[in-house]
């Protein structure tokens, strides 16, 4: 069933609601609360590379406190196991059973610090559980929930001892990111409440977990015409055709686009996707997923580059038909 005008008014009012509430916590960053906001809509997964002190946890729990949800931080380290983040199964002498031990991926919100500094055996325990929402331990599937966003975060400024994300785990996150330093005025504000150490413990929830999956379910029912899949298709194509790129984006990645897509619409108060939503959101989505040809990249060129000369190359569709 598709969404409604209706039904897409009140999901922009709830969205910005959402915003709004966020931004008590996390000041001044408004479109990118309101693009990590959208992933977890559209059920996917952030990647943010900054520096450290920008706000990232402090974003995490301001989402968390906002849908009534639970998070949890993850510190990734080089001696990290997988079971220290899925959980493990431990007998119990009492029962003489066996019983799972849920690690701290279980929550609704999960900051990943510096997943980059992990071992790729480490890195890799995300995979299933960011695909499939669940874990599976000696054979026994366990589902996350709903909501489940995981925010990993990795440093750019500091390499040493740090373990390069692969492709397949790149393409994995819905969207990359930065939320960056605030400006003058903003870092004022934030200096003058300095004391307060947590600003998301003080904020009230607006909706529910249970809320936070029907809207999920809604996001999904924008419309989106055949010419606007035709143009996103063309698009992935042209990044896989340019000469500067070894691997462009995949399948995945354009089913990716759609999704976030969707819900980005939904949060604009419209019940249909535009050409210009797909614009909008090539950069967070399609970046992460551009591996660079060495000479190009020793050239200079750079995945938003190429970007923007595949929307140059490839024309947007028009018109638009009755939904």
């Amino acid at each position: 069933m598709t969404m409604t005008p209706e039904q897409a008014a009140w999901f922009q009012g709830t969205f910005q609601r959402l915003v709004d509430n966020v931004d008590k916590a996390v000041q001044g960053k408004r479109e990118i609360v309101s693009l990590v906001l959208s992933s977890m809509l559209a059920e996917g997964h952030v990647l943010l590379e900054d520096a450290p002190g920008t706000g990232k946890t402090s974003l995490a729990k301001a989402l968390a406190a906002t849908v009534q949800g639970t998070s949890t931080r993850i510190q990734f380290t080089p001696d990290l196991l997988p079971s220290d983040v899925t959980g493990v199964t431990i007998y119990d002498q009492q029962s003489h059973k066996f019983e799972f031990h849920k690690g701290p991926i279980f929550a609704s919100i999960v900051l990943a610090d510096e997943i980059n500094r992990a071992s790729p055996k480490t890195q890799s325990a995300l995979l299933e559980v960011m695909e499939e929402s669940r874990v599976t331990v000696d054979g026994v599937a366990h589902e996350t929930g709903r909501p489940f966003l995981v925010i990993a975060t990795q440093n750019p400024i500091e390499q040493a001892g740090t373990y390069k994300l692969p492709e397949a785990q790149l393409d994995r996150f819905l969207i990359k990111t930065s939320i960056g330093y605030p400006d003058l005025d903003v870092t004022e504000s934030i200096l003058s409440g300095a004391s307060d150490r947590n600003p998301s413990a003080g904020l009230a929830a607006i909706i529910t977990t249970s809320a936070v999956a029907d809207m999920a379910d809604l996001g999904a029912s924008v419309h989106v015409e055949p010419a606007v899949l035709r143009y996103v298709a063309e698009l992935a194509a042209a990044t896989r055709d340019d000469w500067a790129i070894r691997l462009g984006v995949s399948v995945r990645g354009a089913i990716a686009m759609i999704r976030m897509a969707k819900v980005w619409a939904a949060a604009q108060g419209r019940h249909f996707v535009l050409p210009d939503d797909i614009k909008a959101l090539v950069r967070p989505v399609w970046q992460h997923r551009l591996l660079l040809d060495a000479e190009a990249e020793f050239a200079g060129t750079s995945a938003e580059t190429v970007l923007v000369r595949v929307l140059d190359a490839v024309a947007a569709p028009q018109a638009r038909a009755a939904a």
